[in-house]
């Protein structure tokens, strides 16, 4: 078995089609389709299924995918530890953001990792908790933030920062207040204003679910939004109130037509999470980015903790 086979088939699979695997790969079509079927006569069994919009992978053919990428990942280990014997780290780090994080840790993040890796290669990938988990598991991540994931043995879990929700509304509909600062709302009264909320299953919204459960209240969700700016923007034009951690507003224009302010009884608190697969070890440049990256989000979310 050839390893370009094996990556070839590996993209593939993972693409659904010749056409954009040999653009990834940057190969010719033809000879891309070639080397995946020697792969097929070699192992004597059909790896992908063939159709007007695509390939998809067979039984076998999953198989061998889940196989192919821990192959591919070992080899890359392999080359990376062997560039560290020379004095160099190198290699390519995979990191998921969740939405509600990403814009604020971005620029720093790859500032910092220019800077300590200059050889190595970064890519960020903004998404939500289960496909990001899915991600990890297939190792199309090295690691990733998560709110509040489920404890699982293939994952290994780091607890950053416990933060608590605010609710955020247009300052129309807020009065001004007596004192210094705006009086917290409690969660029962907050659960009550009409509300614009990702879908489940956000890890937020879950969140303020189990809490208003135990209240014995439910949310009153008036939309269902799963985009962030798209939240917050509706929020400044009245449409609702959003309940999100307070640095989802960092760097983001608002005008101050945005008022934030605490909720309490109870005070809900979310945890934030640096989750990486187990089963794969990592390799000494993922460790170093491991670290910054946990330093990048704690300098960057301390203005704004509680």
């Amino acid at each position: 078995m050839d390893l370009k086979q094996l990556e070839y088939f590996v993209r593939v699979a993972e693409l659904g089609s010749f056409t954009r695997a040999a653009i990834a790969l940057d190969v010719a079509q033809p000879a891309l389709s070639r080397q995946i079927r020697l792969l097929e006569v070699e192992l004597r069994q059909n790896l992908l299924a063939r159709n007007g919009r695509g390939a998809t992978p067979t039984e076998a053919g999953k198989l061998l995918l889940e196989h192919g990428r821990g192959i591919l990942h070992q080899v890359a280990v392999a080359r990376e530890e062997l560039g560290v014997a020379r004095g160099a780290l190198a290699g390519r780090v995979s990191i998921g953001l969740p939405p509600s994080l990403s814009r604020l840790i971005t620029v720093p993040l790859t500032q910092a990792f220019r800077a300590r890796l200059p050889q190595a290669q970064l890519t960020l990938t903004e998404g939500f908790s289960l496909v990001m988990i899915d991600s990890l598991r297939m190792g199309n991540l090295d690691m990733a933030l998560l709110y509040n994931p489920e404890r699982s043995p293939d994952m290994e879990q780091t607890l950053l920062h416990e933060e608590e929700l605010v609710l955020i509304s247009p300052r129309a509909e807020v009065p001004e207040p007596k004192g210094k600062s705006r009086p917290a709302v409690a969660l029962r009264d907050a659960a009550a204003l009409p509300l614009i909320l990702p879908s489940r299953p956000n890890a937020f919204r879950l969140l303020l679910e189990a809490e208003t459960m135990r209240l014995g209240c439910a949310l009153r969700i008036a939309m269902e939004v799963d985009g962030l700016n798209a939240i917050l923007s509706l929020v400044r034009e009245g449409f609702g109130h959003a309940v999100l951690p307070a640095y989802t507003l960092a760097n983001i224009d608002h005008g101050g037509a945005l008022v934030v302010r605490r909720l309490q009884a109870p005070r809900p608190t979310s945890q934030l999470t640096l989750v990486r697969s187990s089963r794969r070890p990592s390799t000494e440049t993922q460790k170093v980015a491991r670290a910054l990256l946990q330093d990048v989000v704690l300098q960057a979310i301390a203005p704004y903790a509680s």
